[in-house]
């Protein structure tokens, strides 16, 4: 985050415009499906449904979204994530994963015990995987158009809309498959990056919510029974805004932006589920997944994170990035010694270190969240 964001922030707090929302309980509402019992056997089934003890896992998933779940959609030539020493835990080399390893959408894949979906771009090329289903999320793009050129939303889900056109999937396959929307804050980069004001940013936080609903009412209508969408992470705690003070705390003033959009979406999702009668919109809630983990250091069964808020690979200066190289080939970067003991890989995108404690902060709610309902 460059100075002007930093005083965009400032304002912002100073003016308590965001304060004035109140964040309420949890993240997510769930309304349990009623049925009218014919007979013992039903009545027995809702019960466990009521309690969340039983239901299936879906057999694939669809991801939507952002570097935060893309496994390789980006251009080779616009993207960091397919130069060294990107991937260098998994695979070994780039793989398009913008991370020393694996991301968000292989951790939710091997809890649904299935292999992580192929990514759109390179569907062609491996068939025998679109059993699993596809990914879809493109590193840099957001609900509407950013500084990538890469498809928003939007299209991304034309392009699966594409797929059931052409019967490659059914509508049997798309309800018994967990839906992802990622969204990990690139709007709002675009948004400051092409002169948005203070005053213009709350109407703007509502609209890429509004969006986001949008898009979720879309695929529910395509068939989906289960849509999973992030919160927010804690925008002030990424490395390119924890720079300003060397990685030493998080940005309270830009997280509190954060809280707004969290908000909406946990009302807009309450909402929607409210209108369907069911649990099909839940929420992953990465903020306090991030938040958990960076307080605590870790989280058991994790590597500790000693410096959490501190990247593992970074620019040698602010001209550079991980993976930048001069006109003479040179590393204009340097990474650390063991990526395991980084929460961050970069500026923005945790390690799979990171991954995978997020994974397990966020574990003892998947099966209520991401489990369908019997039908």
């Amino acid at each position: 985050m460059n100075f002007s964001q930093f005083f965009f922030f400032s304002f912002f707090f100073i003016t308590g415009f965001l304060w004035s929302i109140q964040v309420q309980g949890s993240t997510d509402h769930h309304h349990n499906h009623q049925h009218h019992s014919h007979n013992k056997q039903q009545s027995a089934i809702n019960e466990q449904k009521k309690h969340q003890i039983n239901g299936f896992k879906p057999t694939k998933m669809f991801v939507f979204g952002d570097s935060y779940a893309d496994t390789g959609n980006n251009r080779k030539s616009v993207a960091n994530s397919w130069k060294q020493p990107y991937g260098v835990t998994f695979p070994g080399k780039p793989s398009g994963r913008f991370s020393d390893g694996r991301v968000l959408t292989d951790y939710l894949a091997k809890f649904l015990g299935v292999k992580s979906p192929v990514p759109y771009r390179w569907m062609k090329y491996a068939t025998n995987r679109l059993r699993y289903g596809v990914n879809f999320a493109y590193g840099g793009t957001g609900v509407f158009d950013t500084l990538v050129p890469e498809p928003n939303m939007t299209t991304q889900i034309d392009f699966f809309q594409k797929l059931m056109a052409n019967s490659v999937y059914t509508k049997a396959d798309v309800q018994s498959s967990l839906f992802l929307l990622s969204l990990a804050g690139n709007d709002y980069g675009a948004f400051l990056a092409n002169g948005g004001t203070p005053q213009g940013f709350p109407a703007f936080i509502t609209s890429v919510v509004n969006q986001v609903v949008v898009n979720m009412r879309r695929v529910n209508g395509l068939g989906a029974k289960k849509i999973a969408v992030t919160a927010l992470e804690p925008l002030g705690c990424l490395p390119q805004s924890t720079v300003l003070n060397s990685f030493q705390q998080c940005n309270a003033t830009e997280n509190t932006a954060v809280d707004f959009h969290n908000a909406l979406l946990q009302q807009a999702v309450a909402k929607l589920n409210n209108e369907t009668k069911d649990s099909t919109f839940v929420i992953l809630d990465l903020f306090s997944s991030f938040t958990t983990v960076l307080e605590r250091k870790g989280v058991p069964g994790s590597t500790r994170f000693e410096t959490p808020l501190k990247p593992c690979c970074m620019g040698i200066s602010n001209q550079y990035s991980c993976g930048s190289m001069n006109e003479k080939g040179e590393k204009m970067y340097t990474v650390c010694i063991d990526p395991k003991s980084a929460f961050f890989w970069d500026r923005v995108h945790p390690t799979e270190a990171g991954w995978r404690a997020v994974y397990t902060a966020l574990e003892s709610t998947l099966t209520h969240k991401l489990f369908l309902p019997f039908f």
